[in-house]
């Protein structure tokens, strides 16, 4: 790498930076009353105050997103207590996400409506998805099979890209330890309801050490990576219309556990990701509205040591209706149908794996909602008619009731199901087994939000998820858990005056295969966040905790604490610099065991990454 990205030039930018004071969170309204009027989309399809959604929904904000174009989606989601994200290593490493406790391939991620899971291994490559042109995240919590089919067990995480709102350039180049740095270019055009939007990124880092083996012919996963994206749309009250395309490829170095004296060795992939999505709205009058939208998404990964390479391609097609047939009451009508194919080829020990499946799966599903002042309902059927499974019917009844203006009570009911990936099913020397039945479940919610003061804010949420058939590994085969059982609660205080703010939330949760009474691994009991700051139109700072108690079946692995530090400062509506640290106390924990040989090798968290960037705009 070059050498203008040295040691002394970040402590230089850092000093830079803080000495100017700092924030997290910027051109906000500090207020806890604004945050429960943010509008969110994930749970009902169409836009609704997150405080009427009759389920629990948080949201990680723009203000948050600003903060390090660096920060990868894996770190951000870290934020949510009741999300235990593992990731293998730093960046571009493997990762999983576990929402409330449930199995990594039951988050469906979505972008904008585009499915991100694979067809193959089921869950998305969160390590290679970029997040330059992300407006917010919204995680809804709980099943949501009604309105997006299979994969929806444990929640959705949804990325919402941003639309130009008017002209303006930017870019933004960020600096950090390990010669890490990404630079951002960016211009919109935005008039008379007519938007254009074009973004380019280029980010590079040497990674950090992967595993815990101290050997020097074991490299650091390093990351190279680049990335293009644009979108055009036209946005009127009788009609819209957009197309967006968005590219990001690159290199991961990442360790791989079969060599037979150490247990691991390096290895190096290619890696591209490609999302084309065109949607489309028609305000037939005042009440009735027609949405369309088609889209392909491509996840392709290549080995450089061998021939090994995965191709994944999930074309979809999708026509809804909503009739607001009174001031209250809506009603959703629409059908969708996905194509999900996967080429694995891998003629190499110890995988052995060649398959070409192609499944085809169509949804029908019709929604209503009941929203007044005091009272918001929503429930839901879909029949969703599977080319290799047949057909699966999934239910949701939920409700909203504010017993008083400052407090409200929810409850919600739904079932959800997961259909094996071909993975599953087909990659015998990974497991694969052919006779793998769908995973269903049925989820049980209920909660309470209480508006304490003006600046505190109360939640609490208790549910149960159980899961039929739920499919595990074990003995080098996949198998149907006759039942599982997800059972928890989640808390969030949040408070905030004038420039102050602070918010917490605590999850717990006990995953159990009932069978055995014995908890299932890999998921830890008990986690904790906390934000807490100061911030200003113009200066702050912010300090945030992430912590999770030892997961549960897992030898070797312990919980852990850390602490990311971020700062700004806006010198002028031009100009902002900032400054990150994540992981300040450089802690290194152990996430799963990194070898098949019995040797105590184990993979480990990215450890300490100190950056500071400038932006500038026009």
């Amino acid at each position: 790498m070059s050498n203008l990205f040295q040691p002394t030039a970040l402590v230089g930018a850092i000093a830079l930076a803080m000495g100017f004071s700092v924030s997290a969170q910027a051109n906000t309204d500090s207020s806890v009353n604004a945050s429960l009027e943010t509008l969110v989309v994930t749970a009902s399809r169409s836009e609704e105050k997150i405080k009427d959604v009759p389920a629990r929904i948080s949201i990680i904000e723009p203000k948050i997103l600003d903060q390090s174009p660096i920060a990868e989606l894996p770190h951000l989601l870290m934020s949510d207590a009741s999300i235990d994200m593992m990731q293998y290593g730093g960046y571009g490493q493997a990762a999983s996400i576990f929402t409330r406790g449930t199995n990594s391939t039951h988050t469906l991620v979505l972008r904008d409506g585009v499915r991100l899971n694979t067809g193959s291994a089921g869950a998305a490559s969160l390590a290679f998805i970029d997040t330059t042109d992300i407006k917010q995240i919204e995680v809804l919590k709980g099943p949501a099979s009604v309105l997006y089919g299979t994969d929806a067990i444990g929640g959705v995480v949804q990325l919402i890209s941003k639309t130009p709102e008017r002209t303006s350039a930017f870019v933004t180049g960020e600096m950090g330890e390990h010669n890490t740095y990404k630079a951002v270019i960016g211009a919109d055009v935005a008039e008379n309801g007519f938007y254009a939007q074009i973004r380019g990124q280029r980010l590079e880092s040497d990674g950090a050490q992967v595993t815990n083996l101290k050997d020097p012919s074991i490299k650091t996963g390093n990351y190279d990576q680049k990335g293009f994206s644009t979108k055009i749309g036209l946005e009127k009250k009788q009609y819209a219309a957009s197309i967006d395309y968005s590219e990001n490829n690159g290199q991961s170095q990442y360790i791989t556990d079969n060599d037979t004296y150490t247990g691991v060795k390096n290895a190096t992939q290619d890696f591209k990701n490609e999302i084309i999505n065109i949607k489309g709205r028609v305000n037939i009058n005042d009440d009735i509205s027609v949405h369309a939208r088609l889209s392909q998404f491509k996840d392709d990964l290549e080995q450089n040591e061998s021939q090994d390479a995965i191709y994944n391609t999930t074309k979809e097609a999708e026509l809804y209706s909503k009739w607001q047939f009174s001031p209250s009451q809506n009603i959703l009508v629409g059908v969708a149908h996905k194509n999900i194919e996967s080429d694995v080829l891998s003629g190499s020990a110890p995988y052995g794996v060649d398959y070409l499946k192609d499944v085809a799966s169509t949804g029908y599903f019709i929604q209503h909602q009941y929203q007044s002042d005091k009272l918001h309902t929503q429930a839901g059927i879909r029949v969703e008619d599977h080319e290799t499974f047949g057909t699966h019917t999934v239910g949701q009844v939920a409700a909203r009731y504010r017993l008083l203006p400052q407090t409200s009570i929810y409850s919600n009911i739904g079932t959800a199901f997961r259909a094996p990936t071909n993975n599953d099913l087909y990659a015998l020397n990974w497991g694969g087994n052919p006779d793998l039945k769908p995973e269903e479940s049925v989820s049980y919610e209920i909660g309470l939000d209480q508006i304490i003061t003006d600046q505190f804010t109360f939640s609490l949420s208790i549910y149960r998820n159980e899961v039929d058939n739920l499919i595990t590994w074990q003995n080098g085969k996949n198998f149907n858990v006759k039942e599982a059982t997800f059972t928890g609660g989640e808390l969030n205080l949040n408070w905030a005056n004038n420039d102050l703010f602070w918010n917490l939330g605590y999850a717990y949760v006990q995953p159990k295969d009932k069978a055995t009474n014995t908890d299932l691994n890999r998921r830890p009991r008990q986690s904790l966040t906390l934000t807490t700051g100061l911030q200003t139109e113009v200066y702050g700072i912010s300090t945030s905790l992430s912590a999770k108690s030892r997961p549960q079946n897992s030898s070797g692995v312990s919980g852990y604490a850390n602490i990311d530090i971020n700062a700004f400062w806006n010198i002028n509506p031009n100009i902002k610099v900032f400054t990150n640290i994540q992981n300040i106390g450089d802690v290194e924990y152990k996430t799963t065991s990194a070898s098949q040989w019995g040797q105590d090798i184990y993979y480990i968290n990215g450890g300490r990454l100190a950056s500071a960037g400038v932006t500038f705009r026009y």
